[in-house]
């Protein structure tokens, strides 16, 4: 399933609930359970992808994204860079050492697409953490073996939840890993109970 898979299941017809960026913040301090007890340490990368809006609009969304952006960068030193890929997705993705600083930022960018009404374009945030073990890049970087597994974890805007994502090569995908990180945090992270939602985002780009 990609992105487009996604935005049908999340965004599609049925009525769903009110965005809730405000969850963001509960990466915060799980990210020290994720660091000290899983193993999991944060990449310095993280991002927000939303569904693609209308020329006039996204004009003025993302003009105001890049004032708070480049406001945010020269506050916490995050770098970020906007783009599109293959399916029209924008997305604003950052580099900071400090986890704190992602989170905000990630906040910051969602609370402005709120306030112009662009609360329903909202698809996930996503922070990428690294374990040791072997791992096989996707996306731009496919191919290449790194000394370490990469792990997102992905915030779903809509349902207001988190779930893990392991991807392997060949787009699959280690589950059994996603459980036990399930088990792990699901004290700390308002996670996603219903596994089917788990949606499996391949070519993440960074």
């Amino acid at each position: 399933m990609g992105l487009r898979d996604l935005v049908d299941a999340v965004l599609g017809r049925s009525s769903l609930p009110k965005s809730r960026p405000d969850k963001l913040f509960a990466i915060s301090t799980a990210s020290i359970t994720l660091e000290t007890s899983m193993g999991l340490e944060p990449s310095g990368k993280a991002g927000i992808c939303f569904k693609p809006i209308e020329a006039s609009a996204y004009t003025s969304a993302r003009k105001e994204i890049e004032e708070l952006l480049e406001y945010g960068a020269k506050e916490t030193g995050t770098e970020y860079r906007l783009e599109k890929d293959e399916y029209n997705f924008l997305w604003t993705i950052f580099k900071d050492p400090d986890f704190e600083d992602l989170v905000v930022n990630l906040h910051l960018v969602s609370q402005t697409l709120e306030e112009h009404g662009f609360g329903k374009q909202l698809l996930c945030a996503i922070y990428r953490f690294e374990a040791e073990g072997e791992g096989k890049l996707e996306g731009p970087e496919a191919g290449r073996h790194t000394g370490k597994k990469v792990v997102y974890w992905i915030y779903n805007f809509k349902q207001g939840s988190y779930y893990p994502f392991v991807p392997l090569a060949g787009k699959k995908r280690d589950t059994p890993m996603e459980f036990r990180l399930r088990t792990g945090m699901e004290r700390e992270l308002p996670i996603e109970k219903d596994v089917e939602k788990w949606y499996p985002l391949w070519g993440i780009p960074f």
